[in-house]
């Protein structure tokens, strides 16, 4: 029997064996704790660089949920929401952690898994009008990822609008990167990390499932940093003691442009996966230009690819089927997509 090979998501591996090398290398060296070591130093200039923000601030934060609660809930004051895509991840895989720190998250129709900057400009306006909108959760701040949560693409101009309306009502766009690079690095991608540090208030780089083991890289662009950020960040359980762990990883990503060779490599094999989903002949549940494809399977279908392939049941289709991801990643092999094939 064949060896089932693992497409369920992008942090099914560990890490990028440059990572494992340098986090050996540096091993036994005494450094000091909490981020405040050489590599995390190293690595928050090379982020800069790439993003063509030499005054931005940078800070290392352990995952995903974490990193948005801490930002959303520290940004925010105490009377003010989110908005967000009704699809967005802090708006249904985030087990309510927003909510948790007292601060609604509002939820927006999206299109394709994005916000639409005229959708929001008018829940604003309307919620403005309302003469009892004191007895309301204030709109504070505006929240999209790149890529959106079922692995659609805003182009420029989408974020720029967004930009526009978020600057007209004084509320910072925070871009999740959860998965930044295998959005830049998709060939239907006309931003680059610099237009992104550009048109975002907040934003982070994804680790997790860029090749790190873990850990994200919050990016402050417009001077904006929340005061006494690492104590809130502290408070909130996402600080590091061995921030070393983070530093070195970042700084491994971010020489010599591992971060987008690799994330370039998931395009590459996402391509792959495209062309034989649609030589078998299986239904796109949405067209995505990034590592994520979703498609449409019932029962006997997913029981087939089962058994040689692993993937991650992603939700249901109003019409009763399944709808199935295959994810790809910097981890994804020639030999995983031949086997791919093979069903």
């Amino acid at each position: 029997m064949e060896k089932k090979v693992s497409f369920e998501c992008d942090y099914i591996k560990g890490a990028h064996p440059k990572i494992l090398e340098r986090l050996i290398e540096t091993n036994f060296e005494a450094l000091p704790g909490y981020g405040f070591d050489r590599y995390s130093d190293s690595a928050k200039e090379k982020i800069r660089a790439a993003l063509g923000a030499p005054e931005a601030d940078v800070e290392f934060l352990v995952g995903g949920t974490q990193t948005n609660v801490i930002v959303i809930s520290t940004m925010l004051r105490d009377w003010e929401g989110v908005i967000a895509a009704e699809s967005g991840h802090i708006s249904v895989h985030e087990s309510g952690a927003i909510e948790f720190t007292g601060h609604k998250v509002i939820e927006l129709p999206a299109e394709d898994g994005k916000l639409k900057a005229d959708d929001v400009r008018k829940y604003v306006e309307i919620f403005r009008a309302d003469a009892t909108h004191e007895h309301m959760v204030f709109p504070g701040m505006v929240y999209i990822s790149y890529p959106t949560e079922p692995g659609t693409l805003y182009s420029k101009s989408e974020l720029e609008a967004l930009a526009d309306v978020c600057r007209e009502f004084e509320m910072p766009l925070y871009i999740d990167g959860a998965r930044l690079g295998y959005g830049l690095m998709s060939d239907a991608a006309d931003v680059t990390i610099e237009d992104i540090a550009r048109i975002a208030d907040v934003l982070y780089i994804g680790g997790t499932k860029v090749g790190a083991l873990c850990g994200e890289a919050v990016v402050f662009t417009k001077g904006n940093k929340p005061e006494h950020f690492m104590t809130s960040v502290k408070k909130r359980g996402g600080l590091l003691a061995k921030g070393r762990l983070l530093g070195v990883q970042f700084d491994t990503l971010f020489t010599d442009g591992l971060y987008f060779e690799i994330s370039r490599h998931a395009i590459e094999m996402a391509s792959r996966v495209k062309e034989i989903i649609k030589e078998k002949g299986w239904e796109f549940y949405m067209d995505s230009p990034t590592n994520q494809q979703l498609i449409l399977m019932n029962d006997a279908e997913m029981e087939e690819l089962g058994k040689t392939i692993a993937f991650d049941r992603w939700g249901i289709h109003e019409d009763g089927r399944t709808i199935v991801r295959l994810a790809t990643s910097w981890s994804t092999t020639e030999a995983d997509i031949e086997q791919l094939a093979k069903v």
